[in-house]
């Protein structure tokens, strides 16, 4: 018969059990290790049957591979679950039935080990008990989970252990079970921890020393072969089996099979990534990424990226890529570091509140500030210091590489972080720093861009650890500055041509001197260089002066005196440092070289064209074959960032830095028509080239209208002012589709310098359909057309049109006339919808924005990406 207790007790169905334990209480976690599924299952049954006699609510998780512990009856619950769809969507569906059943529910669950087979990490096995052990205990619960002690880490045991309220052990020797409490949390006897044999319904210290002693040689014995196992966690075990298995040439089916397990768990659940890895990436090449990896899980898209980059190039042309690709020299922090990260500052229940609606913004925010300060775990600082070892003094980039970052249809361009650690000081500096920017790029999965990136493609509530890439910076040093001698982004497929003559399959690239950063950002008052690769010498520009001033007039440089991230004047740099490749990458300016001299400088004047390096006979042909080749082989167009170095004898070499499927519009668009002549009443404005989207033929249903001149006159509060007030607009569009948004004003959108346009983000603009930069002459607010960058992968992948209007440009015509010339109920009042009424406090504020309802006028912007031509009017026929 059961003892009895007071309320706070609970049976655990067996009498002589409740006596050795002194019973269990409520909060109680009960951790079985055992040797054996069939032991665990004995304790099962009387628990859920004391449970059941008490009126309590049994809810059984069922998750393993094993037989089931339970079959449906009165008063208990099988919730099934599924460990495949990653640890975090495991965790937070286990966390909100936890949340559903509240206080009092008593739970049983299948075998933690199971989880193995999903994740093939004992890290997040431990990281899930320490998640919602914790929880359970807050809510007064009682919860059973059995271990198979041999298949895990002594450190994934020790974590467990730590974190539960109850460990028992159960063992069997000589054909007799032994059961061994290890932790009983606040009880003790004098016999308590000793092992006990099962008698019936009793068990029996064993007291006698020597029976203790035998006990144990016994247990040990045969153990021993799995003690020696358990030094590694199943993550290492996994790749020692890789290993091996190389070794064995003729055994496919074994190798086969590991390096399946390997991409499964490594690489990408994403099918089409996961095929192009299956192609290309062999048991050899695995293996080689783990050997450096810290920490377990995916690599992430970005990693993923550039390493199948490599090896179609390698695989490809074996006979010239290997003497123009760098050697790769990068590591991999594993995903399963963010989340034990997260774990190891007690921050789980903050990001399953981030992961409701209501919790969406307001607790991002919240984590995004808490991310910047927590402490990494101990085990990676080792790592981490390892691996600075490696690198030496060498800078390295610390670049985001999230599980759906780069893939098919994601590309996150730009919305997580990516830092560079000059990399300078002792070790103990050097390291700090290296946190501090793994701190940076964990908090940026957190910032309003990304959740708004997220939210708006359907992502808010998937799976989306971060995985980081740390890389060499590419480059050398010159005296105190370190840089590449150039950098670049290219894609496949060019649908920014601006004559139609080019060929948009050539593909295109961005080039710059130095870091890459000013290729792939749009960066005010500096412009990479555009190149056709089809017609490379052909540039977007009128004149030789135009391509000057649209020309690279600052270097993005590592200081290693400063140990900082620098943008230095072309012209200063040149004059601090003497042997910069400037020949090879540009061309003297003779006139500002002249003038220069009269006024006392005796450096040339020098203009990066990069005429030199794209008159190089390899150059072209290489970054050619390179983005064919990859497009080729992803079926589809690619977005490839790379840094260029030019040895002072040979052929130019590159070194992959990313490579993603490039986000398209408008490609597969039927022909559209547009016609020969538009009357002047009936058009907003027109534009021969400077637009992106390919053919469009898009009704406009709503224009917001930011006032040029009006807006040149406000003050830079005021400016920020403005971009909210249009940020509000934005977000009260409920159906972008239903309700297509033509944003038009001047300068430059998303401009962090008010003075050159309006500096909204991206969260700001993401709900309009089409975009439009008037270049207001006179008030140096001209818009920047960086065809490329991750401002342009923004409007593309979020199928944003995108026009530039330069009125004073022969075929371009701008007449702002025609939305005052619209019927008076067209207009609508600024605080209709969601819109924020802060900004409309100001009277000066609310006179430079106009909100126009315009579907019943049928304005239409079409464009045809051919003829190079793109309007916004009304047809004839329409009111």
């Amino acid at each position: 018969m059961t003892a009895h207790y007071d309320d706070n007790v609970v049976s655990t169905g067996i009498d002589g059990l409740d006596r050795v334990l002194d019973g269990l209480r409520l909060g109680d976690n009960v951790v079985w290790r055992v040797d054996d599924l069939d032991d665990y299952r004995r304790f099962v049954r009387p628990f859920v049957d004391a449970a059941r006699a008490q009126g309590r609510s049994i809810i059984y998780l069922r998750y393993g591979q094993h037989e089931p512990l339970l079959t449906p009856e009165d008063g208990i619950r099988i919730v099934s679950l599924d460990a495949l769809g990653g640890f975090e969507a495991f965790t937070r569906q286990v966390y909100q039935l936890i949340t559903d059943h509240g206080h009092g529910a008593f739970y049983v669950c299948d075998c933690l080990s199971d989880l193995l087979n999903a994740w093939a990490t004992d890290t997040m096995v431990g990281n899930f008990f320490r998640v919602v052990c914790p929880y359970l205990y807050e809510l007064d619960t009682v919860a059973y989970f059995a271990l198979l002690p041999h298949r895990h880490a002594h450190g994934t045991l020790a974590r467990i252990r730590e974190t539960t309220q109850v460990l028992i052990d159960v063992r069997r020797a000589a054909n007799e079970m032994q059961v061994q409490p290890v932790k009983v949390w606040e009880r003790h006897s004098p016999t308590m921890f000793l092992p006990h044999r099962q008698r019936g319904e009793a068990f029996l210290p064993v007291v006698d020393s020597s029976d203790a002693t035998r006990l144990q040689a016994l247990l040990e014995l045969k153990h021993q072969q799995e003690d020696q196992e358990r030094l590694l966690d199943y993550w290492d075990r996994l790749f020692l089996r890789a290993s091996q298995v190389l070794d064995e040439p003729h055994n496919t089916t074994a190798r086969e099979a590991v390096r399946e397990q390997i991409l499964n768990v490594l690489i990408s659940r994403e099918p089409r990534m996961r095929a192009l890895a299956s192609r290309y990436l062999g048991l050899e090449e695995l293996v080689g990424i783990r050997a450096r990896m810290i920490g377990s899980g995916y690599i992430g898209g970005k990693a993923v990226g550039m390493l199948l980059a490599r090896r179609i190039l390698l695989e490809d042309a074996p006979d010239t890529w290997p003497r123009h690709l760098e050697p790769h020299d990068s590591y991999h922090l594993g995903s399963d570091v963010y989340y034990a990260y997260i774990v190891h500052n007690g921050w789980w229940p903050r990001l399953m509140r981030q992961r409701t609606d209501a919790g969406y913004f307001e607790e991002g925010r919240a984590l995004h500030e808490a991310m910047l300060h927590g402490e990494m775990p101990p085990e990676v600082r080792g790592a981490l210091e390892r691996m600075l070892d490696h690198y030496g003094q060498y800078p390295i980039l610390v670049r985001s590489s999230s599980l759906m970052e780069d893939g098919f249809g994601n590309a996150f361009a730009g919305k997580y972080d990516s830092i560079f650690c000059v990399n300078q000081g002792d070790p103990e500096q050097r390291l700090a720093q290296l946190e501090d920017a793994i701190r940076q790029v964990y908090a940026s999965t957190m910032s309003e861009d990304a959740l708004v990136y997220r939210r708006q493609r359907g992502l808010a509530h998937q799976e989306e650890p971060m995985a980081l890439l740390l890389q060499r910076v590419n480059g050398r040093y010159h005296d105190h500055v370190y840089l590449p001698d150039a950098a670049g982004v290219g894609v496949s497929r060019n649908t920014f041509v601006w004559d139609a003559d080019m060929d948009p399959a050539a593909g295109m690239l961005r080039l710059v001197m130095g870091l890459g950063t000013r290729a792939v950002d749009r960066i005010e008052g500096d412009h990479a260089c555009v190149v056709a690769l089809d017609q490379p010498h052909k540039r977007p520009y009128r004149n030789r002066d135009d391509v000057y001033r649209f020309s690279q007039h600052l270097v993005d440089v590592l200081n290693i005196n400063d140990n900082e991230h620098q943008s230095l004047p072309l012209r200063d740099l040149a004059e601090q440092v003497h042997d910069l490749p400037l020949p090879r990458l540009g061309e003297q300016d003779r006139e500002a070289t002249r003038r220069a001299r009269s006024l006392g400088h005796a450096s040339p004047v020098w203009r990066l064209t990069f005429d030199p390096l794209l008159r190089d006979p390899a150059f072209v042909p290489l970054a050619q074959s390179m983005l064919q080749t990859l497009e080729a082989a992803y079926d589809h167009p690619v977005d490839v960032e790379f840094t260029v170095h030019l040895e002072d004898q040979g052929s130019p070499s590159f070194n992959i830095v990313q490579c993603r499927p490039l986000a398209t519009l408008g490609a597969h668009q039927n022909q559209v028509h547009l016609p020969d002549n538009v009357s002047p009443e009936r058009l907003f404005f027109a534009t021969r080239g400077h637009f992106m989207g390919g053919n469009i033929d898009l009704p406009i249903a709503r224009i917001i209208h930011v006032d040029g001149p009006a807006y040149s006159a406000l003050s830079i509060s005021q400016k920020y002012a403005v971009a909210r007030l249009v940020g509000s607009l934005n977000r009260a569009v409920a159906d972008r589709v239903a309700c297509p948004v033509l944003l038009i004003g001047p300068g430059r959108w998303g401009t962090s310098s008010p003075e050159l346009g309006v500096p909204v983000r991206f969260a700001d603009i993401s709900r309009v359909s089409v975009l439009v930069e008037v270049a207001e002459l006179g008030s140096g607010m001209v818009p920047d057309l960086s065809f490329g960058s991750h401002f342009f992968q923004d409007l593309v992948e979020s199928e944003i049109a995108y026009v530039a209007l330069f009125p004073n440009e022969r075929g371009s015509r701008y007449c702002p006339d025609w939305l005052t010339r619209l019927p008076g109920h067209c207009r609508l009042a600024l605080d209709d919808g969601d819109t924020d009424l802060e900004p409309l406090e100001d009277p000066a504020v609310a006179s430079v924005v106009s909100h126009y309802q315009v579907h019943q006028q049928g304005l239409r912007v079409v464009a045809d990406v051919v003829q190079q031509r793109l309007l916004c009017f009304q047809p004839e026929g329409a009111p």
